[in-house]
């Protein structure tokens, strides 16, 4: 079965090559590039190397990565902080870098702000529907918009915008932290 065929391994040179192609067809932070050639080299040390060479010759800049990373899932998806930290935690950039590029992206936008435009932008047919009267569209829209990154507080006061009876909506037990929506 062709499937079950491991990929040759690749020395130093080749593995250089094929690093180069890696971030030719798209970014990779260099934590996530290294796991890919760690995969593909005939000596470990290799990958290390190879991933120091292209930092040294500007292929690979974490700090880039992760400004454009962040940027993109803010302007493009619509989404918020707690979102896209995970997001770039997930690509191995470290806490700092992560923070820095998050506060970059979002720039002076509030959360309230963004959770408008999330609701405007993903989610039209609440938006656009006038009053929602049925709980349980209310529900998943919190729901989505939890997971699109955004904080209870924030999002209980858009709903409550768009709730057709807002005394309904009742403000969660304790706010959850970050570290439990990661």
């Amino acid at each position: 079965m062709a499937g079950n065929r491991r990929p040759r391994k690749l020395a130093a040179e080749e593995l250089f090559e094929y690093a180069v192609k890696c971030l030719g067809a798209r970014a990779y932070s260099s934590g996530d590039l290294k796991s890919k050639l760690q995969l593909r080299a005939a000596e470990p040390a290799d990958a290390e190397r190879t991933i120091e060479r292209l930092k040294g010759i500007g292929y690979l800049d974490d700090r880039r990565f992760a400004e454009s990373y962040a940027a993109a899932r803010v302007e493009n998806d619509g989404f918020g902080r707690m979102r896209v930290l995970n997001d770039l935690r997930a690509k191995r950039v470290t806490g700092d870098m992560a923070e820095q590029a998050v506060e970059q992206a979002l720039g002076n936008k509030t959360e309230a702000e963004l959770i408008d435009s999330f609701i405007e932008r993903r989610m039209g047919s609440i938006a656009a529907g006038g009053p929602i009267e049925d709980e349980r569209k209310l529900a998943a829209a919190y729901r989505k918009l939890r997971r699109a990154g955004f904080s209870s507080g924030p999002i209980l006061a858009a709903l409550k915008r768009i709730a057709a009876r807002p005394e309904t909506l009742e403000e969660p037990p304790a706010e959850e932290s970050e570290e439990e929506c990661q």
